[in-house]
């Protein structure tokens, strides 16, 4: 199992940018998926989560701002991100719980993407 980031950049304060990941493998089913965010010197946090079925959340310094989404069938999540601020700028890395099948049952566990970063400058 694997997930795939894209969509990073370069752009400037006020624009937008929209992430995709894409989960593949052996996939049974995916739980939650989201995206986390780590700034140089910083702690990696909680950008955005959305579970199979519910209320999607969202960091109180990204709220109205990005739009978390997700396609099942194609075991894609989404962020689109627009008002983008330099205090933005970070490495942004995809995050979802699978559930996995295994010779002895099923394998439920947290997959990271590699990281694609965002830079808000001018």
């Amino acid at each position: 199992v694997q997930l795939q980031a894209s969509g990073g950049g370069l752009v400037q304060p006020g624009g937008s940018l929209r992430l995709s990941c894409a989960a593949s493998g052996n996939i049974f089913s995916i739980n939650s998926m989201g995206w986390y965010r780590q700034a140089l010197g910083k702690q990696r946090e909680l950008v955005a989560s959305i579970p199979s079925g519910g209320n999607t959340h969202y960091a109180d310094s990204v709220k109205g701002r990005f739009t978390i989404s997700r396609d099942n069938t194609a075991n894609t999540v989404s962020l689109e991100m627009n008002t983008l601020k330099p205090e933005d700028t970070a490495v942004y890395y995809c995050h979802a719980v699978i559930v996995r099948p295994t010779t002895w049952g099923k394998f439920t566990g947290p997959y990271w993407g590699q990281g694609t970063l965002v830079t808000v400058s001018s």
